[in-house]
């Protein structure tokens, strides 16, 4: 492990992380993720993150694949009320057609007895 230099000198693959008893900053190969290594400024065993503090390219494909699959599941949530408003008025347009078939009836019967009674 070594002293942190400034952030350009990182290569894309290292780990940059700070000491866990002193704060040095600290930058490992990635290899060394999850490893417990020596610390270079006062010596005593650190934690290397099992994940790099900052975010790579991979950490920001993840993100978008997460934020897609939220999205997705709202969506799917959005088409399910949507369907269910859906069969909740064919339901009742159903009752309706009903409806209006027995009124339709209906006015046939007491125009039948309207003809019959005149």
């Amino acid at each position: 492990m070594e002293n942190a230099a400034p952030a350009l000198s990182a290569h894309p693959s290292d780990i940059t992380f700070a000491c866990v008893h002193c704060s040095s900053a600290l930058v490992v190969d990635a290899a060394a993720a999850g490893m417990t290594l020596e610390c270079q400024r006062c010596g005593k065993p650190t934690p290397v993150p099992a994940i790099p503090m900052r975010e790579t390219g991979s950490a920001k494909v993840a993100a978008q694949i997460d934020d897609i699959k939220r999205q997705l599941k709202e969506n799917e949530s959005q088409r399910t009320e949507i369907n269910s408003y859906i069969n909740q008025l064919s339901i009742q347009l159903h009752r309706w057609q009903l409806r209006l078939q027995t009124l339709n009836e209906r006015q046939k019967e007491l125009e039948t007895q309207l003809r019959v009674a005149s």
